[in-house]
């Protein structure tokens, strides 16, 4: 135990942020490192639970939490780092934009505040990069087996790390101009700046990775000639079908799925050809309360728009847990983003009936209130008015994989969801093929993903050991 009495004598000490009115003008990360004293405080914090929820519950991972926390309060930083990387390929992302559901199952989390798992998760790592403590980690010697990965985002970077490491020759293809996937087009600079991909896929590449980019696998590359020139295929191709809202006036110009916008604006920031969507002085509507939505409010704040409205269809959550909602289970709470303290309007139980538009171009939205009883809603009478809007950002999630040519090629087997069906060692129903990430999941966390590239490494490794 890292203190026998740290989590009596010390509060959780929230990492700061920079101030609002600065960050909002760049695309800066916005949260600021804890100093190294309060760091060690908070790590003295963990109780070294005899069940640590955080590891078994919490974590899709299964990371060491007690472990690496008990190393940073006795100075013993290069262990902890070891001890974070023996199941984290990434954490410098998850220590960024993970959502930290290690956190809500923390003991302390039944009384108390939680330890603050997740920012010393994040500087263990750059004190690792600091230190040059992070090196490429070659294998010993090559299998002679080669494994294609197809997409670049955390599934298919954490695949691709681990069957390197174990002597494969590892080829990545990204369709995109370059590699990171969601990490890098879809998810925003203010939450992750595209420095830290960078410098950890220079790490991969000494480790003998191949990044092949602008390759659309199923049409440049054809599932029979991956087949024949590959030992194992994994696919880790996210859930890149967005939700949409096929309502009146959907065809209105200025109504964009989120995807295209964040996108965009990352490749414009990328120094790639940047989108033509833009919220500077538009008045913006953001449909969804998720991660995503709020990613397009921060985006459309720092674009320069004159009033940014988010609008979610569930019922406002509540303040605490409800007696349904148990420790230590994800508590369904009000949260409030980065990207909401800095400016929006919210509004709960809201549904949108009609996009409405003059001249070709969206004018506003008509919705109407909801009045949920349990897990029914019905419309409240006389509630509809109209939203004026510019722009309107379609955030309400992802249905499931692209059934683009791979997957018919290939002929994969399908769940009731139309995500990848693949068993126990994460092999679809076509042998030699495995699925990972989102892909098989369903859109999920970050961390999830992550702990299914590792999962479909280990299938293809044992199926490789058979052949």
């Amino acid at each position: 135990m890292a203190k026998t009495t740290g989590f009596i004598e010390y509060q959780r000490c929230e990492p700061g942020k920079r101030d609002k009115a600065e960050r909002i003008h760049d695309f800066l990360e916005f949260e600021l490192p804890l100093p190294a004293e309060q760091l060690t405080q908070q790590a003295a914090r963990c109780m070294d639970c005899g069940v640590p929820h955080c590891h078994a519950f919490g974590c899709p991972l299964l990371n060491r939490i007690p472990d690496w926390n008990e190393m940073v309060y006795r100075g013993q930083w290069r262990r902890a780092l070891d001890l974070l990387h023996s199941t984290n390929n990434f954490p410098e992302f998850t220590g960024r934009i993970c959502p930290a559901p290690c956190e809500t199952a923390c003991t302390l989390m039944i009384l108390q505040e939680p330890v603050t798992i997740r920012h010393i998760e994040y500087q263990i790592v750059e004190r690792g990069w600091q230190e040059g403590w992070i090196t490429p980690q070659p294998p010993a010697s090559k299998s002679g087996k080669r494994v294609a990965v197809v997409g670049s985002g955390p599934a298919g970077l954490a695949a691709a790390q681990q069957l390197a490491r174990q002597g494969h020759e590892v080829i990545v293809f990204e369709r995109d101009d370059r590699i990171g996937g969601i990490l890098r087009y879809g998810i925003p600079d203010f939450k992750l700046d595209k420095s830290v991909i960078d410098r950890r896929l220079e790490q991969m590449k000494a480790e003998g990775v191949i990044f092949e980019t602008n390759v659309t696998a199923g049409e440049d590359l054809s599932v029979r000639y991956m087949q024949r020139s590959f030992d194992a295929i994994v696919l880790a191709l996210g859930a890149a079908m967005p939700r949409d809202l096929p309502i009146p006036g959907r065809e209105w110009t200025g109504i964009h799925f989120a995807m295209d916008f964040l996108k965009g604006q990352n490749r414009e920031l990328n120094g790639a050809a940047g989108s033509t969507i833009c919220a500077r002085d538009k008045r913006v509507v953001v449909l969804g309360g998720g991660d995503t939505g709020s990613d397009c409010v921060g985006t459309s704040l720092r674009q320069g728009a004159r009033q940014v409205i988010q609008v979610e269809l569930l019922p406002k959550p509540p303040q605490q847990r409800g007696v349904d909602n148990p420790w230590p289970t994800w508590p369904n709470i009000l949260r409030t983003s980065s990207s909401q303290e800095e400016g929006c309007e919210r509004l709960w139980s809201v549904a949108t009936r009609e996009f409405v538009g003059e001249n070709g171009r969206l004018a506003g939205l008509k919705v109407v209130d909801l009045q949920w009883r349990g897990r029914e809603c019905m419309e409240v009478r006389g509630s509809e008015r109209l939203l004026e809007a510019d722009l309107a950002l379609l955030a309400m999630g992802f249905v499931h994989v692209e059934h683009g040519p791979l997957v018919q090629e290939a002929g994969l087997c399908l769940d009731q969801r139309g995500n990848i069906s693949v068993d126990e060692n994460a092999m679809t129903c076509v042998p030699g093929i495995f699925a990972a990430g989102d892909a098989v999941q369903g859109a999920s966390l970050v961390v999830r993903a992550m702990y299914q590239g590792r999962r479909a490494a280990e299938g293809v490794e044992r199926y490789l050991a058979e052949r």
